[in-house]
């Protein structure tokens, strides 16, 4: 035995003690292959899945480089079945090899026959492949690479892919750093993903992904695609591009419900790629034909299934994909690592915020009481209605108000997801409301009053979750939810990151995120689910009653 920070145990979890002298050594360590499930207080727990050990594999760490970091930091002896079962499922990866073929364009290959065999003769691969060439190699169509790759995955038999990429069409882009500069952990992502080829960046909300983007881009100095969740985010996108990039507003394309520009960087909506006409998806297949150097995923845990399609006729070209949380409640993540690539940098929340680069937040849970009336109504509707009568009492609008008077002067967003709600609060706190029907002129015009101070309060739909840069946010008020989203809670939490302007002690003054709940009810079990995303990641809840507020 020695003193080390880390207990490894059979059931392949990684126990991490936080305050240990190496602890972030072995950290650093085991993060290319442990998945962080949870990071509060003392001790962090790791787990060591099929997945994650295959994303090391393909970033270019071994078996043995991976034993010994086990063995290197373990207080006790790892189970020796553990190692064994490390050992082989990284054995498992680039068994199976997809290559460059002079006449065919594509093989897939092994030399292990037995495995080979195994796999050309499952039902999920076979239609894929085309003639055999030899024992050892089958023709594969390169249209289905990525559909091939994603079927073999799910066979556990994850192929290592040397058919390289095409350039795409050159297209001159620098960071223009004359007045700012990379954060270290921006460089380091952003140099991760290159040396990778593709993959996914996993960066807290707040912590300027945008910028990991641009980086990226004047890496490649090619002509990029950039997929976003809204409009709303793609002009941001725009704006951010010219402002830290050499790249000209005439440069940048915005292809959306509003504009349909294709330009040599081409920012394009998830929505509108996927709006299909007869069965087909024209706007997908528009930008399917341009040569990309580059394709950008921003909130790559939200893609859509028809951008899954897309993307795995795209694997000729470099990836990256930026999120907040490889979270899936469908649990396709294994899709994001076949079609996308694999994670090639990831930093805890908290290790963010202590390097001051994001705000703290006080994470805060409101217990209300459903009045007599609405909790008979509750206790005999539907089971499907439940949760909108629990979600939408009255209560919680005086709550809310109260909330919002106790920070008078603070940047306050107040977030729901029913619309009839929204628009009681917004009536009760006389605040302007967002929702998915507001036009996009008006959704820029009240969030641009809301980054400069003319507008404190915005009541706001989920169409606020995602990839709205709202910095001078310190207040979230939430009263009702996607049922129990982790997505959702981290993204709502993001919107108050941005850093704040320190008190008289040095200090940055927390950010304020409150829930309220209706007890005793499904409302709370959601907010159990949804909360345990940031558990893990290390914000503590204080719960109170509204009764004492």
């Amino acid at each position: 035995m020695n003193d080390g920070p880390l207990i490894v145990q059979s059931d392949k979890t990684l126990l991490l003690e936080v305050d240990h002298e190496q602890a972030d050594a072995a950290r650093k360590a085991i993060a290319p292959f442990a998945e962080l499930e949870r990071s509060p207080e003392h001790i962090h727990t790791y787990r060591l899945t099929p997945l994650g050990l295959w994303n090391a594999r393909a970033a270019g760490h071994d078996a043995e480089q991976v034993v010994n970091v086990l063995l290197t930091f373990s207080r006790y002896a790892v189970p020796h079945a553990l190692l064994v079962d490390v050992a082989e499922t990284m054995d498992r990866y680039g068994r199976i090899r997809l290559d460059k073929h002079p006449v065919h364009g594509l093989v897939l290959s092994s030399s292990d026959r037995a495995v080979f065999e195994e796999v050309i003769r499952s039902k999920k691969v076979s239609g894929m492949l085309g003639e055999r060439l030899d024992p050892e190699n089958v023709a594969v169509h390169p249209s289905q690479r990525g559909n091939l790759k994603q079927a073999l995955l799910k066979l556990g038999w994850p192929a290592e892919d040397f058919a390289g990429y095409v350039d795409g069409e050159a297209h001159p882009i620098e960071l223009d750093q004359a007045d700012w500069q990379l954060r270290p952990y921006q460089r380091e992502a952003a140099e991760s993903f290159w040396h990778g080829g593709s993959g996914v960046v996993v960066l807290p909300c707040g912590a300027g992904k945008t910028l990991v983007g641009a980086a990226a881009m004047a890496q490649a100095k090619a002509t990029t695609l950039i997929l976003v969740t809204n409009t709303v985010s793609a002009r941001q996108w725009k704006s951010e591009l010219v402002r830290r990039t050499t790249l000209t507003e005439d440069e940048i394309g915005e292809y959306s419900g509003a504009k349909k520009e294709v330009k040599p960087v081409t920012i394009a909506t998830y929505q509108v790629l996927t709006m299909r006409r007869k069965g087909v998806y024209p706007h997908l297949e528009l930008l399917d034909a341009k040569d990309w150097g580059l394709i950008v995923y921003d909130e790559v845990h939200l893609l859509p299934a028809p951008i899954f399609r897309m993307t795995a006729d795209l694997q000729a070209r470099r990836r990256v994909g930026l999120t907040a949380t490889l979270v899936r409640e469908d649990g396709r993540e294994g899709d994001v690592f076949s079609l996308i690539g694999p994670k090639r940098y990831d930093a805890p929340w908290k290790d963010i915020e202590s390097q001051g680069w994001i705000a703290p937040a006080d994470c805060v849970e409101v217990r209300v009481t459903l009045p007599d009336s609405e909790r008979l109504a509750y206790a005999t509707a539907e089971p499907e209605e439940r949760y909108r009568l629990a979600s939408c009492t009255h209560e919680k609008v005086k709550v809310a108000a109260h909330l919002v008077s106790q920070h008078p002067g603070e940047p306050t967003l107040v977030i729901g997801q029913y619309l009839d709600q929204l628009d009681e609060l917004a009536e009760h706190l006389d605040a302007p409301v967002i929702k998915g029907e507001t036009s996009v002129k008006e959704r820029e015009r009240l969030f641009e009053g809301f980054r400069h101070g003319e507008i404190p309060l915005l009541v706001v739909s989920k169409v606020a979750n995602f990839s709205v840069d709202l910095p001078g946010a310190a207040v979230a008020i939430q009263v009702s939810g996607s049922f129990g989203s982790r997505q959702e809670e981290a993204q709502r939490l993001g919107r108050l990151l941005r850093p704040k302007a320190k008190g008289a002690d040095g200090t940055q003054k927390p950010a304020r995120f409150y829930t309220i709940v209706s007890r005793d009810t499904v409302d709370a079990d959601f907010a159990q689910n949804r909360q345990r995303f940031l558990a893990e990641q290390g914000y503590a809840y204080r719960i109170l009653d509204a009764a004492d507020l």
